[in-house]
């Protein structure tokens, strides 16, 4: 999961390429105050891009993405053969 606030949806592109999971996006902001007084206006633009390394084999055609609440969840599930290949360490007491 990646926590973005602030972006929406649609300016997020997720890729899987050769083993590297790739998120980027853009983030704006326009932010406009009036008083009796005064008047403001701030805009902030910034991209952003995170690549990781998926160190086993995925499903590529069962991948599932969902953006809720400025949280990106990415759900990559093992083929059977990288399940296959995890191995679990006894813990033993010290």
């Amino acid at each position: 999961q990646a926590d973005i606030p602030g972006v929406s949806r649609e300016a997020v592109d997720i890729t899987l390429d050769d083993g590297v999971l790739t998120i980027r996006g853009e983030k704006k902001r326009e932010d406009e105050e009036k008083g009796k007084d005064f008047y403001r206006r701030e805009r902030s633009f910034g991209s952003f891009r995170r690549s990781l390394p998926i160190p086993v084999d995925v499903e590529e055609g069962k991948i599932e993405a969902k953006f809720e609440k400025g949280v990106l969840y990415i759900e990559l599930p093992k083929t059977e053969e990288a399940k296959e290949k995890v191995k679990h360490i006894p813990i033993k007491a010290a």
